[in-house]
């Protein structure tokens, strides 16, 4: 099972995207062991070396896959939420091309604006 895991890596200094982590884990239940979670925090040189901008990684959610294939935006919500039986038609649902791109913006307006808060942009 181990060789399965996916590796989320989210800004633990965003207290939205604590929560976030929290109700997935509630949600994914004995699954949530298929996820390392990792701190971006003071990462940018490890971001670096597994070829994720640091900037991007504030503005765009990354997920590394069991295969170390990253992808980010959209595509990490989906890989991520398809590892969780009740939120498998949500992972579909994104996917969609008409909700996709209008996903997309709401998704990049949040999280401007909460890093204009922070003074981070």
């Amino acid at each position: 099972m181990g060789k399965d895991k996916i590796t989320v890596y989210y800004d633990g200094a965003c207290p939205k995207c604590i929560r976030d982590r929290q109700n997935y884990e509630k949600l994914a239940g004995k699954g949530g062991d298929q996820v390392c979670w990792f701190d971006i925090t003071g990462q940018e040189g490890r971001l670096r070396e597994l070829g994720i901008d640091p900037g991007k990684a504030l503005t765009e959610l990354h997920v590394s896959d069991e295969h170390g294939r990253i992808v980010s935006e959209l595509d990490a919500y989906i890989l991520l939420m398809s590892r969780v039986p009740i939120l498998k038609p949500v992972a579909w649902l994104i996917g969609l091309p008409l909700i996709r791109p209008l996903l997309a913006r709401i998704y990049h307006r949040q999280v401007n604006r909460r890093l204009r808060k922070r003074g981070l942009i």
